[in-house]
């Protein structure tokens, strides 16, 4: 019956000896002992066990949580008691003051010399033929003021750490309260009833019945009529202080106690359910009903856990590849695994697919498609241009020459410079990328090829220096489309407007806009009705169209509205800006004789007086103080032009980029990467160092096999007690 607490206490020694305590993992079942501060656990414990052990002393005396296991040697075994500590292996303790003194040196060495607290548990574990299989935790004392040099926060320590055993469901709660103080004041039985509120797990114990008043007595208590718990409660009557300084014997003590419950006259009816035996044996068999109770649930999760270690323990590598024979297959191995990783993150089939953030590919999506699309999209063509910058441009581009038509040579020289606006962004992508699939590169790796930190390593420095090797020829790719661009400015484009197709977009702009300026005059000038607003000005425009084509014969010149016929000087008469109506009629002879003697007359003066002052280039201000409406439209012409052509030029970038830095980068690396892989780290003489075994993953590895040996152990071991 009792084989199930070694059963317990075999899977709680395995499990602190590799470093997980088993009450975490497992939630194993165990008697948790709490009470304030001077309460009497330690006595209980000590009577327990019929032990002097536990240290004395005022003030916090328990300052790490300490599980004792106690095991019943066979009554033909001739072996004297002895205690066993789990952090001094090999070593039996006969004389129990020694245990007293080593848990005292072992708490001051964990939790320091300032009356401090750890969470670090002790493990003890006691043979003898007078006690009962058990398995224990004693925590530290409840206390509300710290005392001496403790921490301010000593109580909250101790309240959350108590509260972390007994908040455990497979815990029986022991709670410890004296018979000397109010029961509904116990803090044992508060944090008892807060994690357990039916009371189904809670045993309660109370000490130092024989320091009552006079005249009274814990009956009610004992009989579960003041404060019910379904596992009752049970008195005791501890050791005085003048008992352990004369060191009176435990047998005596307990023969004592019995004797005073034996004679009381209010608990002789219930002594055979008070005393230290009888609290013994009802742990035992409480313990033992509790672990049966739990054994089907622990056998689930203990199946669980071993399916979980098997797939943790997997990842640490294949035991096959284990032994210098196999070091070739080992490392081919790890460079297969870790290319296809490589692969899988950039195709987007990788297994461990981030659900948080963007990865692999699909960060390389998001930059070709979002950021640079966006940077892109931000550049606004000829922003960096100014109206006088294009009629420079223009008026350079003819020489001395007044030019018929719109000179291409000066739509080349502005549109190059805003092709190459697309350069910068470009190769900012470019770089993006690569920074891509750098990260790609470092996040690859399993725990099977952590094991080995130098081989980790030199994969991620060859995949690195391949994506250094493949980052100049794609940045020079990248620029040269961009050169492309600019060497030949393809204006037969299909996509491309031309000269007749911006002519006309504008033509028709500029109507749209002189009607509604029109309309807005003439509404401030009374006329109210639209259509008859339209209809003249219709009629205006084909009179000044039937006027001018027949001006050279008569008839007066009608200037368009909010215009003011110009003033003539001999210039614009010599390049034709006067009117023919202006002109006398004269006949050929007179009239080239009469030009011929304006012009010889009037040349000197009218040339003087329109340079004599400002015959300078340095102040370009005036160069367009006034421009002609020809100037104007040539000037919208070729910046429409400009926006038309670099849209066109953008749309391609757009396209080309992604898909140069896809196949230059992307591809190429990701398909030669196992092939130089192979050829750089698949060398014989290398095995050896690529192989070191990084010594943290490896005692993992062994404690992660440790704990599965454990846990099919103890699989068995319960199935076999079903």
């Amino acid at each position: 019956m009792d084989n199930v607490i070694d059963i317990v206490n075999k899977i709680q020694d395995v499990f602190s000896t590799i470093g997980v305590g088993g009450n975490d993992s497992l939630d194993l079942p165990q008697i948790i002992t709490v009470g304030s501060q001077s309460a009497g656990k330690s006595s209980v414990l000590e009577n327990i066990v019929q032990r002097d052990f536990l240290p004395r002393g005022s003030g916090i005396v328990t300052r790490r949580p300490l599980v004792l296991q106690l095991v019943t040697l066979p009554s033909s075994s001739n072996e004297e008691d002895y205690g066993e500590f789990l952090h001094v292996p090999n070593k039996r303790f006969y004389d129990f003051t020694e245990v007293r003194q080593e848990i005292e040196q072992d708490t001051a060495r964990i939790a320091g010399s300032n009356k401090g607290i750890s969470r670090q548990p002790i493990h003890l574990k006691i043979y003898s033929k007078k006690v009962l299989n058990l398995t224990m935790v004693d925590l530290p004392g409840l206390t509300k003021i710290p005392i001496g040099d403790q921490p301010a926060d000593i109580e909250k320590q101790i309240r959350s750490l108590v509260l972390d055993y007994i908040s455990k469901p497979n815990s029986v709660i022991l709670a410890v309260s004296p018979a000397n103080t109010d029961i509904a004041n116990s803090d044992s039985l508060k944090l008892a009833r807060k994690v357990d509120p039916a009371g189904k797990r809670t045993i309660g114990v109370i000490t130092k019945l024989d320091l009552m008043d006079a005249g009274t007595n814990a009956l009610d208590i004992l009989t579960g009529r003041a404060f019910p718990l379904k596992l009752g409660f049970i008195g005791l009557v501890n050791r005085s202080q003048q008992d352990i300084l004369t060191n009176k014997p435990m047998k005596e003590a307990i023969k004592t106690e019995e004797e005073f419950f034996q004679k009381h006259a209010a608990y002789k009816g219930i002594a055979t359910r008070c005393g230290s035996t009888y609290l013994a044996k009802q742990l035992n068999s409480i313990l033992v009903a509790h672990i049966r109770e739990k054994l089907p649930d622990m056998r689930s999760k203990l199946s669980a856990m071993i399916g979980q270690t098997q797939h943790e323990l997997a990842q640490y590598g294949d035991p096959a590849f284990i032994g210098s024979a196999h070091k070739g297959s080992l490392v081919l191995k790890m460079l297969t695994m870790f290319s296809t990783q490589f692969t899988a993150s950039i195709d987007g089939t990788s297994p461990e697919i981030s659900t948080k953030e963007l990865s692999g590919g699909a960060r390389i999506y998001f930059i070709f498609n979002n950021i640079f699309g966006h940077a892109l999209d931000a550049i606004i063509p000829c922003s960096n241009i100014t109206n006088d910058d294009i009629r420079t441009a223009i008026r350079n581009s003819t020489g001395p020459r007044c030019s018929l038509f719109v000179p291409e040579l000066a739509f080349d020289l502005l549109v190059r410079p805003q092709i190459r606006l697309l350069e910068a962004p470009s190769l900012r992508c470019v770089d993006m990328a690569f920074q891509e699939l750098s990260k790609i590169c470092h996040t690859c790796g399993t725990k099977e090829l952590l094991r080995f930190p130098k081989l980790h390593s030199k994969l991620i420095d060859v995949v690195s220096d391949l994506l250094h090797e493949r980052l100049s020829p794609t940045s020079t790719y990248v620029k040269s489309l961009i050169d492309l661009e600019c060497a030949y400015i393809n204006t037969n484009h299909p996509d491309f407007p031309g000269a007749t197709g911006a002519m006309h977009e504008l033509e028709k702009s500029r109507n749209k806009s002189r009607h509604k300026k029109q309309n807005e005059n003439l509404k401030m000038n009374g006329i109210n009705n639209p259509t008859m607003t339209t209809d003249t000005i219709r009629r205006t425009e084909r009179s000044s169209s039937i006027t001018s084509t027949t001006s050279t014969t008569a008839g007066s010149h009608i200037p368009l509205p909010g215009t003011s016929p110009s003033k003539d000087s001999f210039l614009n008469y010599f390049f034709g800006g006067a009117s023919r109506t202006d002109r006398p009629v004269l006949g050929p002879n007179e009239r080239h004789q009469q030009q011929q003697n304006t012009f010889t007359n009037n040349m000197d003066g009218e040339l003087e007086s329109h340079f004599g002052n400002n015959f300078t280039l340095e102040s370009g201000e005036d160069l367009f103080a006034q421009s002609s409406d020809k100037e104007d439209m040539e000037v919208e012409l070729i910046r429409t032009l400009i926006i038309s052509y670099f849209n066109i030029v953008r749309k391609t970038i757009q396209d080309l980029v992604p898909k140069a830095i896809m196949h230059l980068l992307v591809n190429f690396t990701r398909e030669s990467v196992q092939n130089r892989l192979v050829s750089e780290l698949y060398r014989e003489d290398l095995f050896n160092d690529l192989l070191l075994e990084d010594s943290a993953i490896a005692a993992e590895r062994t404690r992660c096999k440790a704990m599965l040996d454990m846990y099919r152990k103890a699989f068995v071991i319960i199935s076999e007690s079903l």
